[in-house]
């Protein structure tokens, strides 16, 4: 239940909807009761026993009782009757069945339109919701959950929810109104009779309710299992080329293969729970009814039910009316048990705070003067083994300095330069710009100043132009081309069949890695940060990519303060800095002619391995 009210309650922007859709629903249902009302002056035409009727002197004064609508349908009922004669009777009342039956549907029909829009803004708002709450969590997220199971949420499960939700909210409003509306009829015929029926409908309710625990057991494990195969889909996809490359198409095969069998197993067995609830409530309706028929018929034959034949009759078909009703519910709640599944899944991202978030009251970092200082740093992913990546980091990088992080892999270099623009926070010491705290800083002013280039190009299938504006959306044309220009990619852009507007493929898999890099540049390059990170930018290219990339780094990194990531030592010569990373601690530090001077530091040697491996 609380799942249910969470997810309704994206409905409230939109609750002015409430007064207008109960008064379509409680209209549509009197006249709904009104269709079967009139069955009882039909039989009585019928039955030649009209004048059994009793017939009111006058209309009666409005009011909003049932006794109005009965006293003013009997008053024009004998008009007609002693004016017309019992076949003006029944054109009369059958008359009133067609214009309820109208009134009734036109009521119902504006009641599911009214419904319609309020469903499609609810889904619109749950998947923006969790859109925008999905962008806000941190990059550690990301690396423990599976895509395709993120994926799945935003597509089978809120799909799922409209479905088996949003789609029932009719059926959970409409339907119990319903069912009070008969119960009233009913008690106003047979106190005796409505008695008993309220004797048996709990106890089938109850075997119905059974049937919908089981659903939302096995909806769980398909939702699960579902995700789980998405993610095997967007791995395959995404790792094509290598597949193909080791012949491993049996291998990934044989893994969806097992995934879509556990799926298919669990959908089977949603279908057959599902499949049953519907005839097995139908067939607890129709117990109900034969037990009313038969307890109801003993009071009518010995005369102590209160009831004529045609009354009788009439109970009888207002009772079942009453399982149509009762049925949709059933039906609904063990629909709306996969649903609430879904939802939770959705919710759950929903309600995922973000480990990296503003402090409250946090200041807005001034533009970068002086330095960034990297104190007592340390930094754990909080795994199992609780392994720290990073220990006691020192470091002061001033402004317009160039500072490489080398080392063997695994030693911390890509986790520190994370740091900086807060995708982690350290788990000891601080790290500070111009002497601000960067936590009291909000994420968004820290990572203004901020311009990322690395080994992977992140680009996006778009056009070449929006690719490169892709974080200034104000920028002009020729600020686009002259960034371009700067990182030695224009040429190669004039050359594609659109220009700046040739789209780029699924991750610009239509361009070479080198030009992917060199749009990367250029996008940095437009942003004009006044900080860099430059992580591996140059180690996956050719070298004569390698040159027109590390060129337009040149340029890149002219009069700006730059933190660089290289394993190519060749790249990092003339950093001012050359801070040495292994097993998570700086152990040496220097030029590249100072760290060359030190034969047996890390440095050296693995200056020697690059250069020679035949010394190292």
């Amino acid at each position: 239940m609380k799942t249910y009210l969470r997810i309704l309650s994206f409905a409230r922007p939109y609750a002015d909807f409430v007064p207008l859709y109960f008064l379509y629903t409680v209209l549509g249902i009197f006249f709904g009761l009104a269709n079967f009302g009139l069955i009882i002056p039909l039989l009585n035409v019928l039955f030649d026993t009209t004048h059994q009727v009793a017939a009111p002197a006058a209309a009666p004064a409005f009011a909003p009782t049932l006794d109005f609508v009965t006293g003013t349908f009997n008053f024009y009922f004998q008009r007609v009757l002693v004016t017309e004669g019992r076949l003006g009777v029944l054109g009369f009342v059958c008359g009133i069945i067609v214009v309820s039956v109208f009134f009734s549907n036109l009521f119902r029909y504006l009641s599911l339109r009214l419904v319609a829009r309020v469903r499609a803004r609810v889904i619109r708002t749950m998947r923006a919701t969790l859109y925008q709450n999905v962008t806000r969590l941190p990059l550690g997220y990301f690396s423990s959950t599976r895509k395709g199971d993120i994926m799945s949420r935003f597509t089978s499960d809120v799909q799922e929810v409209e479905t088996s939700v949003i789609n029932t909210l009719q059926s959970v409003v409409r339907e119990p109104l319903t069912i009070l509306g008969y119960f009233i009829v009913l008690f106003s015929m047979s106190v005796k009779l409505t008695l008993f029926t309220l004797i048996l409908l709990p106890i089938s309710g109850g075997l119905i309710a059974g049937v919908s625990k089981r659903l939302r057991q096995h909806a769980k494990t398909s939702q699960s299992t579902l995700g789980t195969m998405l993610s095997v889909i967007e791995e395959t996809l995404g790792g094509m080329r290598v597949i193909k490359a080791f012949n491993a198409e049996a291998y990934v095969t044989e893994k969806f293969h097992e995934q879509n069998e556990q799926y298919t197993k669990t959908q089977r067995r949603i279908d057959n729970t599902r499949d049953l609830a519907s005839p097995f409530s139908e067939f607890m309706g129709v117990m109900v009814v034969a037990g009313l028929l038969y307890f109801g018929g003993t009071l009518v034959l010995s005369g102590n039910s209160g009831l004529t034949a045609a009354e009788f009759i009439s109970y009888i078909i207002f009772f079942s009316q009453i399982l149509v009703p009762a049925k949709a519910l059933s039906s609904s709640f063990s629909n709306i048990q996969r649903g609430l599944v879904a939802g939770e899944r959705v919710l759950s991202i929903i309600d995922t705070e973000p480990s990296i978030q503003d402090k409250p009251g946090a200041a807005t970092l001034p533009a970068f003067r002086h330095e960034i200082e990297f104190s007592g740093v340390g930094f754990g992913y909080g795994d199992e083994d609780g392994r720290q990546v990073l220990s006691d980091i020192n470091l002061t990088v001033a402004k317009g300095k160039t500072v490489a992080l080398v080392g063997p892999s695994g030693g911390g270099k890509s986790t520190l330069a994370d740091l900086l623009p807060r995708f982690y926070d350290p788990t000891t010491g601080s790290i500070r710009i111009d002497g601000r705290e960067l936590r009291d800083c909000t994420v968004h002013s820290v990572r203004e100043q901020m311009g990322i280039v690395t080994q992977e190009s992140i680009l996006f299938n778009d056009t070449i132009f929006n690719n490169i504006r892709f974080n200034k959306q104000d920028a002009t044309e020729a600020e686009v081309i002259e960034a371009a220009k700067i990182a030695n990619a224009h040429e190669f852009i004039v050359a594609s069949p659109d220009g700046y507007q040739t789209m780029i493929g699924d991750r610009g898999a239509r361009l070479s890695g080198g030009q992917r890099q060199r749009l990367s540049i250029a996008r940095a390059i437009l942003r004009n940060p006044p900080i860099l990170i430059l992580d591996e930018a140059t180690s996956a290219l050719d070298t004569e990519s390698e040159k027109l990339v590390q060129e337009a780094l040149t340029r890149l990194m002219a009069n700006r303060t730059s933190l660089v990531i290289a394993h190519r030592l060749s790249t990092v010569q003339h950093a001012d800095e050359i801070v040495v990373l292994q097993h998570g601690r700086i152990v040496e530090r220097g030029t590249h002619d100072e760290l060359l001077l030190r034969p047996d530091g890390l440095y050296a040697r693995l200056s020697r391995m690059q250069n020679n491996p035949a010394l190292a």
